[in-house]
């Protein structure tokens, strides 16, 4: 037996929490801010003015979307993440962190890419991928961080001082392992240059969405569960003053969690384009996940029985609560007939804030507590704001989700009603967005009290630290001896081979991943093509650029399901063959505007420009936002070439001769829709005329505007299948 004396680095933890806090304010101020611009559209233009137009677009809602939750996921909970583990690892293994040199460069990684990523959204960057919308050079960062991350982790595991690893490093280390493999392989995309932020995915259509979603879910799963049940695990008994209250369902909970989460993704996909086997998996590990899920709620609940004394116990009660409510949701929700009705609602808005304002905002608050109180060697400056916080995040998120599920009934009910005589009640899309309205503005409420809430805590926060003396470098004395008897079952050793413990974790998040995506890339019966589906021309791709610019698929999808409602509203039934072109595809996940698939030929080119201009110009009551920077911005086709280059590489059939050609086709096609719209609406071309004799030297014409691209892909969307018919 020995005595051994060493220092737990602190400064590290209080970083990342001070971090966790900043971007927590900000993450919610942007998403009360998108709320607003909900059911009040024109708050640009009370901010810019007529100046609006010269704004290039940086109050746009799809960008602004991008900025809330990159910010949400991986500053706050991914900040909260890295606050808990470094100060739970050093604890929990009786060691300092491997290399303060690395857990630094993690810090301030982590912290430039996010403020990189608020940058290169708001000027329009993005990949449209949900959650995972940053752009190559972002994604290697995001890579190279996480991996130093991981050294630092495993290397603090290697040099323990005692022979166990606790069940929070299980699920710290799943986490580890899982985003390494979505990130990486969701973002395998090709660069058009390497001095250009332009890439495109190497999947293409039905590939891409499976591999997307298969990412989208599971970073809900191993950003937004995995990692902050590690947390409960190791707050939740530290605040309670009790053990866990099973370690053999802590076993069961960890491995069965992370075999069956990554299986689920299809779900998000049913009654899509995606082969049928695919969606069944997804539905069916799905309904699987319940056990688990609820199987961890209980250890979390039961850890907390009879435990009173501490007044953070409340948040953590509330966070537990609202996992078991997220995670019995998720499941059902993936069955087909519930499917059928919440899919593209409000619903989906509702369960994902379940999540991440109760289950990961809760869970995090109640460790900020816990932590200032230990950090700074005091006590919380006063019951009272602490109090005020849980009522008034309580209340946010009651006045959040309620209208959300309320907003999704109304939504369903609406789209899908017809009249005795079989057409559509409700054939304007429109006539469900403004039913809608009331329960936008109660939602904006919740959020708001939600962040009140969050001020109270900094307040409280700010005061606590200012009585308090931070410990920089906090003494520990282990006694360590030699146990021969501690490997009572395989389990107990293999806690003890950390490297085999991480080997086998990649083994078992990988099996679901594999049978799910290889059969989908490799067997072509799966993705079968259609032969009047043609590429993208060049004025098109460059129009279907600048709807991902501006984060155009946050709001509208491209995906016509097999449903009665949806084939009599928007056309025929989306088919696989469809999008074996699209890189990304962009089928969306929310209907806040109608679906886009069979635009093409809907509208006259003339009414897409008016609605671009001034969406209520068209559509009375319309909550979408102006875009009048694509009336006026000269369209940017420097890259036209590149682009087309790396796509020809990525399997479509571009010739040499349409390469060769591209300016001359983006012309003539340009000149085309100028002439058209010219002919439909004398109107505009009196505007333009004006602005000619206005502008002089300066002046643009019209089929050189970002306006006339954007038109021509909108005008194009579903025209293959329409001629195939």
């Amino acid at each position: 037996m020995k005595i051994e004396k060493f220092y737990y680095d602190n400064k590290i933890v209080k970083a990342f929490l001070y971090a966790t806090i900043f971007w927590a304010f900000t993450g919610f101020l942007i998403g009360v801010i998108i709320s607003l611009m909900l059911f009040y559209p024109n708050l640009p233009e009370i901010i810019f003015g007529h100046s609006l137009k010269y704004y290039n677009g940086i109050m746009g809602f799809g960008r602004l979307r991008m900025i809330h939750t990159t910010t949400v996921i991986f500053a706050f909970i991914g900040n909260i993440i890295f606050t808990g583990s470094y100060y739970s690892f050093q604890r929990l293994l009786k060691s300092r962190m491997y290399s303060d040199i690395l857990s630094w460069i993690n810090f301030w990684g982590w912290q430039i890419f996010i403020m990189l990523s608020w940058i290169t959204f708001l000027l329009g960057i993005n990949t449209s991928k949900e959650y995972a919308e940053h752009e190559w050079p972002l994604d290697i960062i995001i890579c190279i961080v996480w991996i130093i991350y991981g050294i630092n982790m495993i290397g603090t595991i290697l040099k323990r001082r005692i022979k166990h690893i606790y069940v929070s490093i299980w699920f710290f280390i799943g986490t580890w392992v899982s985003v390494c493999i979505l990130h990486i392989f969701n973002n395998i995309e090709l660069p058009i240059s390497l001095f250009s932020f332009k890439s495109y995915s190497i999947y293409a259509g039905v590939q891409d969405a499976l591999v997307q979603w298969w990412y989208g879910h599971n970073a809900v799963a191993f950003i937004l569960t995995t990692p902050i049940l590690g947390l409960m695990y190791y707050f939740v008994p530290k605040a309670s003053e009790k053990p866990i209250f099973s370690y053999k369902l802590s076993i069961i909970h960890f491995w069965s969690l992370i075999f069956i989460y990554i299986w689920a993704g299809p779900h998000h996909l049913i009654y899509t384009a995606l082969p049928a086997w695919a969606q069944m998996l997804g539905t069916i590990f799905s309904i699987m996940l319940i056990a688990p899920s609820w199987g961890g709620m209980l250890n979390g609940f039961l850890t907390l029985r009879g435990a009173y004394k501490n007044k953070i116990l409340k948040f953590f009660v509330l966070s537990i609560t609202c996992y078991g409510i997220a995670t019995f949701e998720g499941p059902i929700l993936a069955t087909q007939k519930l499917n059928s009705i919440a899919h593209f609602t409000d619903w989906i808005v509702a369960h994902v804030h379940i999540g991440t304002l109760g289950w990961n905002g809760f869970m995090a608050f109640g460790v900020i507590y816990w932590l200032v109180e230990k950090l700074w060697n005091t006590k919380i400056y006063s019951k009272l704001y602490t109090n005020i916080h849980f009522f008034l995040g309580t209340l946010g998120i009651l006045l959040y989700v309620i209208p959300m599920y309320c907003s999704a009934i109304v939504q369903s009910k609406m789209w899908k009603e017809f009249n005795p005589d079989g057409t559509l009640l409700n054939k304007n899309f429109l006539d469900s967005v403004m039913t809608i309205i009331p329960f936008y503005k109660i939602r904006f409420l919740g959020g708001f009290l939600y962040m009140l809430g969050l001020i109270f805590m900094m307040f409280n926060i700010y005061k606590t630290i200012k009585k308090g003396v931070f410990i920089n470098d906090e003494t520990c004395e282990l006694i360590t001896f030699n146990d021969k008897n501690l490997n009572k079952n395989f389990h107990s050793w293999l806690e003890t081979k950390p490297i085999i413990f991480s080997l086998l974790t990649l083994i078992v998040v990988s099996i679901g991943g594999l049978v799910e995506i290889i059969p989908t890339i490799v067997i072509k019966s799966n993705i079968p093509t259609i032969s009047s589906v043609r590429p993208y021309s060049p004025l098109e791709l460059e129009g279907r650029d600048l709807y991902i610019r501006e984060g155009c698929n946050g709001c509208h999808s491209q995906i016509v399901r097999p449903f009665r409602d949806e084939v009599v509203r928007y056309g025929k039934y989306s088919k696989a063959g469809e999008f074996v072109y699209d890189h990304p595809f962009l089928w969306g996940s929310k209907r806040t505007g109608p679906d886009l698939a069979r635009e093409g030929g809907k509208n006259t080119s003339s009414w897409h420009f008016q609605h671009m201009f001034d969406p209520r110009s068209t559509s009375p009551g319309s909550i979408m936002p102006r875009y009048p920077w694509l009336i006026y911005r000269k369209l940017n086709n420097y890259n036209l070439l590149l682009k087309m280059n790396s796509l020809k590489k990525l399997g479509v059939p571009y010739s040499k001769r349409d390469i060769e050609n591209a300016y001359n086709y983006l012309d003539r096609q340009a000149s085309f829709l100028e002439q058209e719209i010219y002919k439909e609406s004398p109107e505009i071309k009196n505007q333009i005329d004006f602005q000619k004799k206005y502008y002089g030297d300066k002046f643009l014409s019209l089929k050189e505007r970002e306006i006339i691209a954007l038109i021509s892909y909108l005008q194009r969307l579903g025209k293959d299948i329409k001629k195939n018919n």
